[in-house]
């Protein structure tokens, strides 16, 4: 594959970013892409591995090697053809993946790994470009019709699979627009929205029909849902935010980052959305949460023109390398910087907020916080420790909770009678993904609890496969890693 002396011949190179001080004054992507010749130099560098560890890294089994190699062979035709077959929207998961196939890959080891997710992307944008990527419905259909709960990843997965098989797929969403998380939780400079709409634009020519600001559950009854399609699959995420319970909580100007988000995001593409203005304009804001929703509170904040901007995390501070208790090709904990995090963030690591102050108007004014340790013991779970004498208070007027999610809400599972289990997921197997409601399957996060965009793409995948056999007895959609059409 590829060059069989490129990785000793080029060095990794990224796309970079433009300057600080112009990126931070607009909420558009701020990469600068990679000419083609150097895309071809990074394909180069996958090095013809005996075994392609990058397969195991990748929840979707996509083909690294073969699409790596058609790129540095120019043949980028033949390259999306391959990415397409085992991923429905590389375009999105080449922006958002955190890209665990790179930690995975044999090259990695001592050295850069390859640029696995940015040739991904530019794959997928040659392709739009060159108007490979079109609208191809299905030649015939099977009378039967599907519903799918929910527009994010999972559900836009397991519908574009369903419609293939021919089946009537009708996706149901309660926000104005499709997307989920992705148009409403992910800032527009790291996806800018057109992105999704042009994808939108080629499931609906293929005939998948979209009907938003519908709730199921409330504004259609799941069981009536049901009754009127042949099989359902929910798709809707894990939208329980965690929060914080301590004193102040409920003070003014203490906000979940999935208020925060969502809002602005409707903000900067004009929709209309309810509540009070979550704005960190001339404002000094903590962010608590060291993961990507911290950190796309924290870019967000300094385009608003946040006074300054602090990053709490519970977590010590993680080392550049590889721990040495996590070795390759796992995934490492290892100290992660995004690009807002450049952009004039604080950071601080092993703190916990113990109480949030106010005034006598219930207005926030500061937090108190806490330095922690964790103690491990051989055989138990670590355990957090709060160091003696080491309370300290902040000045601040806006906090943003960015502590990730619970489980689902359980509405649906309710009406239908849907087992779920501890942390209020849906219970369904890995074997079908049906839960113990017969026609009813569920996938994504709703299932397996928040995870990632490469995730919620494979659990769509999947249980479009296991839908399909439902329904017909059979299923020549694929299952992970078989990709849609042959490697060529």
């Amino acid at each position: 594959m590829g060059k069989p002396t490129g990785f000793l011949e080029y060095d990794r190179k990224t796309e970079p970013y433009k300057p600080v001080e112009e990126r931070i004054k607009e909420y558009r992507e701020f990469t600068v892409p990679l000419q083609k010749e150097e895309l071809k130099h990074q394909g180069a560098r996958c090095m013809d591995c005996g075994i392609p560890f990058c397969h195991s890294g990748c929840p979707l089994g996509n083909l690294i090697p073969d699409f790596n190699d058609a790129v540095y062979r120019g043949k980028w035709e033949k390259a999306a053809t391959i990415l397409h077959g085992t991923n429905n929207f590389p375009e999105f998961t080449g922006r958002l993946c955190p890209a665990p196939c790179e930690e995975a890959c044999v090259l990695g080891i001592n050295e850069p790994p390859v640029t696995i997710e940015n040739i991904e992307k530019n794959i997928a944008e040659v392709a739009f470009e060159k108007g490979w990527i079109k609208a191809n419905p299905p030649a015939w259909r099977t009378g039967k019709k599907v519903a799918v709960v929910g527009s994010g990843p999972a559900g836009l997965a397991a519908a574009q699979q369903l419609n293939r098989a021919g089946h009537e797929v009708t996706v149901y969403e309660r926000d104005e627009k499709p997307g989920g998380l992705l148009r409403y939780g992910i800032p527009d400079f790291k996806m800018e929205k057109s992105v999704i709409d042009r994808r939108l634009a080629v499931l609906e020519e293929e005939g998948i029909r979209f009907v938003t600001n519908t709730a199921i559950g409330k504004d259609i009854a799941a069981d009536q849902l049901k009754a009127d399609f042949d099989s359902v699959v929910l798709c809707g995420g894990a939208t329980v935010r965690r929060s914080l319970p301590i004193p102040g909580a409920d003070l003014k100007g203490v906000h979940q980052a999935m208020d925060f988000l969502p809002q602005n995001n409707r903000r900067v593409d004009g929709l209309e959305y309810v509540g009070e203005d979550i704005l960190a304009t001339a404002k000094k804001v903590i962010v608590i949460g060291g993961g990507d929703t911290g950190s796309d509170c924290i870019g967000t904040s300094i385009r608003q023109g946040a006074v300054s901007v602090q990053n709490f995390e519970i977590m010590g501070k993680g080392t550049e390398d590889r721990p040495e208790n996590q070795p390759w090709p796992y995934w490492p904990m290892r100290l992660r910087t995004s690009s807002s995090h450049k952009e004039g963030a604080e950071r601080h690591f092993a703190i916990s907020t113990k109480e949030f102050k106010g005034d006598e108007n219930g207005n926030l004014k500061g937090l108190v916080t806490a330095e922690v340790e964790w103690v491990h013991r051989p055989g138990e779970r670590p355990q957090l420790k709060e160091v003696p004498g080491t309370e300290k208070e902040w000045e601040c007027d806006l906090v943003l909770l960015a502590l990730g999610f619970t489980g689902s809400e359980p509405t649906i599972a309710e009406q239908l009678g849907i087992e779920m289990d501890a942390r209020t997921n849906f219970k369904a197997t890995n074997e079908n993904y049906m839960s113990n409601v017969p026609g009813v399957f569920v996938a994504g996060d709703q299932r397996r609890g928040q995870s990632l965009i490469v995730w919620a793409i494979s659990e769509g995948r999947q249980a479009a496969h296991h839908v399909d056999k439902f329904l017909m007895g059979k299923s020549n959609l694929p299952l992970k890693g078989d990709g849609d059409l042959p490697r060529v």
